[in-house]
Formats: C-alpha cells, structure tokens, sequence
C-alpha cells in the first residue's frame, strides 16, 4: 500500500478523539480495565509506550477491549515494529525516525505516526510520503507556537504534539489548524492506575475527550 495511504489512515486514527492517552503500564493487570475506563471516558485510541517488560503483553490484551484502536509507542528498531504488531498494536508511534524504521513499518503494512521537531525533519516525511506526524517533544521544542509557525509553510501537514502536554497547555495546541489531536498522560496518573480507581480515570478522559479543535 502507498505511504500516503497508510498516512492517511494515520489521519483518521488520530481524528477519532482530540486526545490520544500515552500509556506507560507496569502491571499487565491493569490494561484492560484502564483501557475500558479510558474508551468508556471518549478516548477510544490509546498509545502504549514500549517503555516497560509488560508493555508488550499489556497491547495484547487492551486488544481485545471493544471500541479501542490500541498502537505502540517509543518504537526506535525494526525488531519494535514486529513486536508490536505481533502483539495486537493497530499503529506505530516513534518520538523521531530512521530509514530503518521506517523500511520496517512500510513492509509490514504498520500506520506510522512518525516524529519529527524541525522543518526539516518534517520536510523529510513529507517527501517521504507522510502528512500526519508526531510533534515531539512539543513543549520543549518551541509548544504551540512553534507548531503554529509550522503551519504556513508546511500546510499539507498536520500533527500530533506530545511531551508536555498537559490540561492546562492542550487547548493551545488544539485550537491550531495544523493540530489533529495531542498526546498526553494526565488522563492516566500513575497513582490512579495503581490504586484501581477508573471511575475517576474515565472522568477524566470524558474531559478529555470533550477539548474543541479547530474546525
């Protein structure tokens, strides 16, 4: 399939809500009711970092969660790549990209939402075949303002800016035009996740999932 095909399919996946939870499970215990508070809360796509020994596992089983679109973050090697999709993961998330990665991806048909910081790296994707990409690490590489300089230049492209995006930030990346969504792990919190508590989870997804974009 063309790259700007699967790209394409990037962009619908990441229009499905404004907010895309980045996951980070230590206990594979807790995937399948975190992932059914968070797509009970709105948030049907959720993004979990190959950061943790249960991350794999915990893919496999938030898979099989009805009305969930469940990818893999941190992916940086080809080996990543068919773990992920052995494990269930629907899309790819990578904080940069590499030609290998990408190679891997391309050939085993895996949506790639790739990252990149600068214009030139974005500039590279593009000629690549890709239009929906990661903004990372959005906070420190400039926030909204950086992206919304992005946008006249670079207007057949629209991102997803992660890494610092927080309650108090998203509003300003979502109301840009050349924004599909923003990744973030406050509807998450680690403390909630241990104690069990998704009812609360679920509440805050449900705010989450509710933030304009723009139009």
């Amino acid at each position: 399939m063309p790259i700007k095909k699967r790209s394409a399919e990037t962009r619908e996946i990441c229009a499905r809500a404004p907010i895309i939870p980045v996951l980070v499970v230590h206990d594979v215990a807790h995937a399948r009711p975190l992932a059914e508070a968070l797509i009970k809360g709105g948030l049907p796509v959720l993004e979990v970092t190959l950061r943790t020994p249960a991350a794999l596992e915990a893919i496999a089983e938030m898979a099989q969660v009805e009305g969930g679109i469940v990818g893999a973050g941190t992916l940086i090697t080809p080996q990543d790549v068919s773990r992920a999709m052995a494990a269930g993961a629907r899309f790819g998330v990578s904080p940069g990209s590499t030609d290998a990665l990408l190679d891997a991806a391309e050939a085993a048909g895996l949506p790639m939402l790739p990252g990149a910081a600068t214009a030139t790296e974005a500039m590279r994707l593009l000629a690549r075949g890709y239009d929906m990409l990661k903004f990372f690490p959005a906070e420190a590489s400039g926030g909204a303002p950086a992206l919304k300089s992005l946008a006249a230049p670079l207007p057949q492209i629209r991102f997803c800016p992660t890494g610092g995006v927080n309650p108090d930030n998203a509003g300003s990346y979502l109301s840009l035009p050349n924004v599909a969504c923003a990744g973030g792990s406050w509807v998450a919190p680690d403390d909630l996740v241990k104690t069990g508590d998704w009812d609360r989870i679920t509440a805050l997804a449900r705010a989450a999932s509710v933030l304009p974009r723009a139009a």
